[in-house]
């Protein structure tokens, strides 16, 4: 999908533009939203994204990653990014501070669906840091509530203080919004499931005909939902995957996000699953 950044600025597909950092949010233990504001005022005029595309992050001497926008789509002069220390640039960028400089190509990728699913209801699945290609989604419902009907938001993490954005839980609920959590170890202080996020749909009774399952997360978990989906027969073509793979290009190029015969950067991440599921459950693929 081409940006509307790319197509004021090509360069932009290969060269990146410098963004001032503003401000730098601890979430979680090791995961940090990043929030980034292009320099290039015709630039920054132009830049939009959708729920589900990502930026490829780069720093000097450092290198270059790709990280999911989590910001909201109706505030694009602000961008952020919730970035997990897994690797040298991602804790490079997480050691940012405000007034530092980061480049920022992009946006790359497809988006999630949204436009296809008014009317319908939304199951949206999540786990771990897989809460913020999401987030974009939370949001735009939050703007075009009339659009949907019943909004389920299951989540799940390794302990509670693993949980993502929980300051604006009380907002989405506010919205109608239903929200469901687990996690894998509680504390003394929780009083929540216990369990795997594939577990919460057994609380659960979608109608099949009118639900659209969006999901991230880490790809067993994946598997599960769609095995769970599929047992409340909602079809293939009714949900949708975001996979994380080892993107350098966001082009399509150079072939380290290669799934199948898709490249992950330019063909996804966001896929539908009736395209993934001759490759989804093929090991080392």
């Amino acid at each position: 999908m081409h940006s509307t950044l790319a197509t004021a600025h090509p360069e932009t597909l290969l060269a990146p533009l410098w963004a001032e950092v503003l401000d730098v949010q601890p979430e979680t233990p090791g995961i940090a939203t990043l929030t980034v504001r292009l320099e290039d005022a015709s630039a920054r005029a132009c830049y939009r994204f959708r729920p589900g595309q990502f930026n490829m992050l780069s720093l000097p001497g450092i290198g270059e990653a790709a990280i999911s926008v989590s910001s909201d789509p109706d505030e694009p002069e602000r961008i952020r990014h919730t970035v997990r220390a897994v690797g040298n640039v991602s804790r490079a960028l997480m050691r940012l501070q405000p007034g530092d400089r980061v480049g920022l190509r992009g946006p790359f990728g497809t988006p999630w669906p949204l436009d296809h699913c008014r009317g319908q209801d939304l199951l949206i699945v999540a786990g771990g840091i897989g809460l913020a290609p999401l987030r974009p989604v939370i949001y735009h419902v939050l703007h075009h509530r009339d659009d949907f009907g019943k909004v389920i938001v299951l989540y799940g993490a390794r302990t509670p203080k693993d949980l993502l954005y929980t300051a604006e839980y009380d907002t989405w609920r506010a919205h109608d919004i239903r929200i469901l959590l687990t996690v894998d170890r509680a504390d003394p202080d929780w009083t929540g499931t216990v369990g795997v996020v594939p577990m919460l749909f057994y609380r659960l009774r979608p109608d099949p005909k009118r639900t659209v399952v969006f999901s991230c997360g880490p790809e067993i978990m994946m598997r599960f939902v769609v095995h769970e989906s599929m047992a409340r027969r909602i079809p293939p073509e009714r949900m949708y995957l975001s996979l994380e793979r080892n993107m350098k290009c966001g082009q399509g190029l150079c072939g380290h996000c290669q799934f199948g015969p898709f490249f992950i950067c330019r063909d996804g991440p966001v896929f539908r699953f009736d395209a993934l599921a001759p490759f989804f459950n093929v090991e080392d693929l």
